[in-house]
């Protein structure tokens, strides 16, 4: 979704007092995890490995979800009624198949192998001496991720415009600002830690909200009854063809693939956590999507033309209804709630890009076999933060049309790169460096392709035909290539001991 669109709302003083209740929390938290993080490189990228099971729950599930579940499912289900849920449903199966399944064996082997980042699994796991496959990696990353970084920045900038009646590009500016301060300052731990109360925010507007507008309406009977006589979509959820719900349940391919939900799982201190992570996780899951969803259902018996919508956009539904019903400090929360999906999905894009450059590129190729200091490789992983921000501003201010075709690829482009061949790396001992290989090039490729494609594009989402090319290249390069000389020992080391 365009998560920039303009949100009209306005606010009063007790609405603007809660908002920066909820700046402060955050900046303190970033403040409140500094020393920790100063430790060394697997501190502030990865939280050391010591990250609490509830945190890790939350935090997994909101740096996937962005503004998109707020703005973007409440406005589709508005527009086509509960069969929207299958836009969630999709990631919410593939997320309880990560937690009981994937990432511990994922958390297992990058403990055992001393692995920070994604690309240092892959490296580790088919003996990437040269290099190599681990730069192409980090290529794929920052090619989406710096896209993604600007969009999240923009998309914060126009809210704190329609918001505050501030100008968009300073907007920009306090957005990306406000990211910066907490998570250069406490890394791994201060995003995760600001991600489980923005994930208690998210959750307090999404149950609060629907359940207020549903009440002042009469109840839910009556605001079913009022939606049945408009039409029956509304009360349908499976009004929806075929091809349109195989393509929202592919939506949730693209969680293996995204980086910056994979650190969550390498950052846990339990690897045997999982299965309560996949409790805690899945039920925040259901109950933020199920809330989106009746949101939209709600806002469509208040406001039945889209036209009564600022700008006809029914991604300005969720603000719009908050202010309707709810006391201004619970909407100074709602509003929060918006910043704190586009933050914590933006802070966790920033630490996987930041990763990227001094792990992969600097400490691990520039300086192979050279003994670098911790407190210089935390130090220099700040200075990159504060340069990626400012790389992610310049394409916010300056290349806007570039930033927002980056952000249709972003999900998509990493869910059928890194998904299956991770996927494959993880489960199949014949998987080998040149399958990885012919997987991510495939991956990227067919999903590009598929997207310009205007015939292909009305089809299917671009991202199910580029997640099972991806896996076919993957497995057939594979059969006819030799494996990692040490795969059994690969494999041993992805099981508790």
């Amino acid at each position: 979704m365009d998560e920039t669109q303009l949100i009209s709302v306005s606010l009063d003083s007790s609405a603007v007092i809660a908002f920066i209740a909820y700046l402060i929390l955050i900046i303190g938290i970033g403040i409140y995890a500094s020393r920790f993080s100063s430790r060394g490189i697997s501190e502030y990228f990865i939280g050391g490995r010591k990250m609490n099971r509830f945190v890790v729950a939350l935090s997994a599930v909101v740096s996937g979800r962005s503004a998109w579940l707020l703005l973007g499912v409440t406005g589709m289900a508005y527009a086509q009624g509960p069969s929207a849920v299958w836009a969630v449903l999709g990631y919410i199966i593939v997320e309880i198949f990560l937690f009981l399944y994937y990432g511990r064996r994922l958390r297992n082997f990058t403990e055992n192998r001393n692995c920070i980042t994604i690309p240092d699994f892959f490296a580790e796991r088919f003996s990437d001496h040269d290099g190599k496959l681990r730069i192409t990696i980090v290529v794929i990353f920052l090619v989406f991720m710096i896209g993604y970084i600007s969009s999240q920045f923009v998309a914060g900038g126009k809210a704190f415009a329609s918001g505050f009646g501030l100008g968009t590009d300073t907007g920009i500016l306090l957005t990306a600002g406000i990211v910066l301060v907490y998570t250069i300052i406490g890394g791994f731990l201060a995003v995760s830690l600001t991600d489980m109360f923005q994930a208690i925010f998210m959750m307090l507007a999404l149950v609060i909200l629907p359940a207020v507008a549903i009440m002042n309406f009469g109840g839910l009977q009556e605001l079913l009854n009022s939606l049945t006589l408009m039409d029956i979509m509304y009360v349908d959820p499976f009004a929806v063809s075929v091809g349109a719900a195989i393509g929202f349940l592919g939506i949730g391919l693209g969680s293996p693939g995204n980086p910056h939900i994979l650190a969550r799982y390498m950052s846990i201190d339990d690897p045997k956590q999982f299965k309560y992570v996949a409790v805690v996780g899945t039920t925040w899951n259901v109950l933020m999507a199920w809330g989106a969803v009746f949101v939209g259902l709600a806002g469509r018996a208040y406001f039945p033309d889209v036209e009564m919508l600022p700008g006809a956009d029914t991604e300005n539904l969720f603000p719009m209804l908050a202010q309707l019903h709810l006391h201004p400090i619970l909407f100074g929360v709602v509003l929060a709630s918006i910043f704190a999906a586009i933050m914590s999905t933006a802070d966790s894009q920033l630490l996987v890009a930041a990763s990227s450059v001094v792990r992969d590129i600097y400490e691990k190729i520039f300086k192979r076999g050279v003994e670098v200091s911790q407190n210089k490789l935390v130090l220099y992983s700040r200075v990159v933060v504060f340069f990626i921000v400012i790389l992610s501003l310049i394409f916010g201010f300056y290349a806007e049309d570039l930033v927002f075709w980056l952000v249709l690829f972003a999900w998509a482009g990493l869910g059928a790169s890194i998904g299956p061949t991770s996927i494959l790396a993880l489960y199949w001992k014949g998987t080998t460096r040149a399958g990885i290989f012919a997987g991510l090039i495939t991956g990227t490729l067919v999903t590009i392709g598929w997207y310009l494609i205007p015939e292909l594009k009305g089809v299917m989402y671009e991202l199910i035909p580029g997640f099972f090319a991806s896996l076919l290249a993957t497995w057939l390069v594979s059969l006819y290539t030799e494996p990692a000389p040490d795969s059994k020992k690969a494999f041993a080391d992805m099981f508790d001991e």
